[in-house]
């Protein structure tokens, strides 16, 4: 499977419903609180929101996928699309 990553705020109560949704479904990921991150990380996170043109946390990624806000029905169909082309691209 594909190798998920978030992007959140320490002190966002949706940020620590995603963290605990991928953490119940065994999906390995990795985050990084903007808010606590450096100054450098910060602007590297706001020019790749920007290019994208999102506004909001949590911010799920997966490949060039995104999600934006917490949405266990679009979490759910991001996992089911990650494993069927992880599996493709395996054989």
């Amino acid at each position: 499977m594909k190798k998920f990553s978030m992007y959140s705020l320490s002190t966002c109560p949706w940020c620590k419903q995603a963290k605990q949704f991928f953490e119940e479904q065994d999906i390995p990921y990795s985050y990084i609180d903007y808010d606590l991150a450096s100054v450098e990380e910060q602007q590297r996170i706001s020019q790749e929101m920007s290019s994208f043109r999102i506004k909001g946390f949590p911010v799920i990624k997966v490949g060039e996928e995104a999600v934006v806000g917490y949405s266990l029905e679009k979490y759910s169909e991001m996992i089911k699309s990650a494993s069927l082309k992880s599996s493709d691209s395996s054989e």
